[in-house]
């Protein structure tokens, strides 16, 4: 039996990557909508009724707005948004998250996609703070930098449409210089964090992938853990997982730096902890496709898992 699927906004960077995933599925139908009704709330809602499942990859409004034209109750909904992330009744799309995330998500009806960032930011910290290694009421920083696409068509212009009246040859700029990215309240909620963590976010002149990272004092913190409870701490929260993986201390000791394009076109994402146990200082990081895990391919994991069907159809690595 196939599975009917509605992409509401498809023709966004994260819409079509999520169509290229889906499309050659033979377990999977997917329902369109024509270009020139996509404005048209009566034939939308029709697609967005039909559908087993409706993907959303729209700006937050308009997901509010989509959410509200669903009347039938069997239809289940993953929004790619902002807008649900932290909201009650919406199941986070993390299935590595936590234990009885993956169930949780499997189970739901209402789904929400994470944030790129915010997919490393937490599985950085989430097991750490579970394990009191990090204490909840920690002052954290995460700094990041992803590719381009992250920004979706505005962005992508600026680096790539050269006649374009906003065109730019930046190599690398900071953003979000008020403090204020719309990722940092899921990352203090799903994370555990009872403070507002700081966040410092930068784009680089390539187009996709990313590196999270969260530096930490541990001179400074309760306990003074060690980079080897921290790495311990990850590996046990992530054993057996396919999509998440930690680099073991041997593989990390031997990094001389990272490419943020390294695990483009993955589903995967893999976590370093780099330490210096002697100043009592570690560095982790979280490598990821910010299209990818960070996006659509975390839908299609979650759309796998809802449709109880093999969690990693339709996923590259």
């Amino acid at each position: 039996m196939t599975s009917k699927v509605f992409i509401d906004g498809e023709a966004g960077t994260t819409g079509l990557q999520i169509r290229t995933r889906l499309e050659a599925r033979r377990d999977l139908q997917l329902l369109s909508i024509d270009a020139d009704r996509r404005k048209d709330a009566r034939a939308r809602a029709e697609l967005l009724n039909a559908a087993d499942v409706v993907i959303l990859c729209l700006p937050d409004d308009a997901a509010r707005e989509a959410v509200n034209l669903i009347e039938s109750p069997t239809v289940k909904v993953i929004d790619a948004s902002t807008a649900h992330r932290t909201a009650p009744g919406w199941t986070f799309g993390f299935p590595e998250m936590a234990p009885g995330q993956r169930a949780a998500v499997a189970a739901a009806s209402r789904v929400s996609n994470p944030g790129c960032y915010s997919t490393g930011a937490i599985a950085l910290l989430a097991p750490l703070i579970r394990d009191s290694l990090v204490p909840a009421d920690w002052p954290v920083t995460i700094n990041a930098v992803s590719g381009y696409t992250g920004g979706g068509k505005p962005m992508i212009a600026e680096f790539e449409d050269a006649a374009g009246p906003t065109f730019t040859k930046v190599a690398y700029r900071i953003y979000a210089t008020t403090l204020q990215h719309k990722h940092v309240p899921e990352i203090q909620a799903h994370a555990g964090l009872i403070h507002r963590p700081l966040f410092t976010p930068a784009v680089g002149r390539y187009a996709q992938g990313m590196i999270v990272e969260v530096p930490l004092q541990l001179w400074a913190m309760p306990g003074e853990p060690t980079p080897d409870q921290l790495h311990a701490s990850l590996a046990a929260a992530y054993a057996g997982e396919r999509f998440v993986t930690v680099a073991d201390p041997a593989e990390a000791a031997a990094v001389k730096t990272l490419d943020p394009e390294g695990l483009n076109g993955a589903n995967r994402m893999k976590l370093f902890v780099f330490g210096n146990a002697a100043n009592g200082q570690a560095r982790l990081v979280a490598l990821l496709d910010n299209l990818g895990k960070g996006a659509s391919g975390a839908a299609v994991q979650s759309l796998n898992l809802m449709l109880g069907l093999d969690e990693a159809a339709g996923l590259a690595g």
